[in-house]
């Protein structure tokens, strides 16, 4: 079956459905692997309310969704630096079903030209330690890993990938 990728507003059903598998997804194994249990279903909805998803619009963002054989299958965001020509890279999910087809290298690289077309010269990312299998992907697409940019409390690993 094939690929596509295409922009979604962040508000659409698949990108809202997305979203709310990607938090669940890292934020369970977050609390499973720091206090031995899921997130609170209170937490976990407040924290889906509270990250709407309103910064990966244009102009200053934007979300791609991916489709396998027509169906949502996963996605990434992108949001442009005000400074220093950078994009950051976020929300790279794909549904569990959907892992190991190649999609979400798909979706890493759309972004990249993305930000590319939209003036940024590097893209930059963190993840978290337990996420292993997004530092492996990062690693495998050409991503070094840097000093943090931010200050993101969840955030151990920082990466980033020149775009020109």
């Amino acid at each position: 079956m094939p690929w596509t990728v295409a922009p979604e507003p962040p508000d659409s059903p698949a990108a809202l459905a997305l979203w709310r598998a990607y938090y669940t997804e890292v934020s369970d194994r977050w609390y499973l692997l720091h206090e031995g249990r899921r997130t609170d279903p209170d937490e976990l909805e407040r924290e889906i309310a509270a990250r709407s998803g309103a910064d990966l619009a244009p102009p200053r963002g934007l979300l791609l969704v991916a489709r396998y054989g027509g169906e949502p299958a996963g996605s990434a965001g992108i949001r442009l630096s005000r400074e220093d020509a950078a994009a950051e890279l976020t929300r790279v999910f794909l549904y569990e079903g959907m892992r190991g087809r190649g999609g979400a290298a798909l979706l890493v690289r759309a972004a990249e030209e993305a930000a590319r077309e939209r003036g940024a010269r590097r893209m930059i990312l963190d993840t978290r330690a337990d996420l292993v299998e997004a530092r492996a992907l990062y690693t495998r697409l050409g991503y070094a890993e840097t000093e943090p940019h931010n200050d993101d409390p969840y955030a151990e690993h920082w990466f980033a990938r020149r775009l020109v």
